[in-house]
C-alpha cells in the first residue's frame, strides 16, 4: 500500500470524527429540519459517488468485453445489494427515530443498536474508498490518484453530517457528551478497516476490480434507498431533504468531474 493510499483511507474517518464533535458544542438535540437536511445531503453525495466514482469506472474497465461489458457492473451491483440485505438481517440494529429493532432479537442496549445501524452505513463507504485506491495502486489507467482522493474527500464531506446524526441522538438519549462523541467516532472506525481489507482483496485478484467497484456502489445505493431516503422524507415539509439531496449530488458530481 502506498503512503497516499494509507492516508487516503483515513480521510472519511476524519469527516465522521469532526461531525461527531458537534455534540461537544451544540444543544442536546437536533431539529427535524436539520436532520432532514443532513440526511438528504449525505444521500445525494452517496448516489453521485456510486455513479461517477464506482459504476462508470467499472463499466470503463470492462470495455474489452464489448457488448457484455455491463456484466461486471450488473453482477457486482447486485452482490453489493444482497450483501447489505444480509447484514441487515443478521446484525441487530436500531435506526434513529425508530423504536423497532431490526435484525435478530437482541438484549443489546438501545444506544449500542443505534451505533450498529450507523456502522452498517459505513461498511460500504469504506469499501468504496478502498476499492478505488486499490485500482490506483494496481496502476489502472482509468483511476488516478486525484480520482481516488476525490472520492475519499466526498465520502468525508457526507460523513460529517452522519457523525453529527449519530452523536446528537446519543446525547439526547442521556449519554454524556464525551461518550456520545466517542460513539460517533467509533461508528466510523469501520471505514478505514473496510477500506484496508478491500485493498488487500483487490491486490490479490486485480481482475475482479470492476466487480468490486460495482459491489461497493450497490451496497451504498442499498443504504440510501433503505434508510437515508425514508429518514429524509419523514413528516411534513420533507422537500427540504430532497433539495439537499440534490445539493449533495451536485457537489459530489462536480468534485468527481473537475478533480477526478
Amino acid at each position: 500500500m502506498t503512503l497516499a493510499a494509507f492516508y487516503g483511507i483515513f480521510i472519511p474517518f476524519l469527516g465522521t470524527s469532526l461531525g461527531s464533535a458537534c455534540v461537544l458544542f451544540m444543544k442536546n438535540s437536533m431539529s427535524d429540519t436539520l436532520k432532514r437536511i443532513l440526511t438528504g445531503f449525505a444521500a445525494g453525495v452517496m448516489v453521485a459517488a456510486s455513479v461517477w466514482s464506482l459504476l462508470i469506472p467499472s463499466l470503463e474497465q470492462a470495455e474489452s468485453m464489448g457488448t457484455w461489458s455491463f456484466v461486471p457492473a450488473a453482477v457486482g451491483f447486485w452482490l453489493g445489494i444482497l450483501f447489505l440485505l444480509l447484514l441487515d438481517h443478521v446484525i441487530p440494529h436500531l435506526h434513529i427515530g425508530s423504536e423497532e429493532t431490526e435484525g435478530p432479537k437482541s438484549k443489546l442496549q438501545k444506544t449500542t443498536m443505534l451505533l450498529l445501524a450507523v456502522t452498517l452505513h459505513n461498511i460500504p463507504e469504506g469499501m468504496a474508498v478502498g476499492v478505488v485506491f486499490a485500482g490506483y495502486i494496481s496502476g489502472n489507467a482509468s483511476i488516478s490518484a486525484m480520482g481516488a482522493l476525490t472520492l475519499a474527500i466526498g465520502i468525508a464531506i457526507q460523513n460529517f453530517p452522519e457523525g453529527a446524526i449519530i452523536s446528537m441522538p446519543l446525547r439526547a438519549e442521556g449519554v454524556g457528551k464525551g461518550r456520545a462523541f466517542a460513539g460517533g467516532v467509533l461508528s466510523g472506525i469501520v471505514e478505514p478497516v473496510a477500506a484496508f481489507l478491500t485493498i488487500l482483496a483487490a491486490g490479490v485478484v486485480v481482475p475482479v476490480l470492476p466487480y468490486l467497484l460495482s459491489f461497493a456502489a450497490g451496497a451504498m445505493i442499498y443504504v440510501v434507498v433503505e434508510e437515508l431516503i425514508p429518514e429524509m422524507s419523514e413528516g411534513n415539509h420533507s422537500n427540504i431533504g430532497t433539495i439537499f439531496f440534490a445539493v449533495g449530488f451536485c457537489i459530489m458530481m462536480i468534485l468527481d468531474v473537475a478533480l477526478g
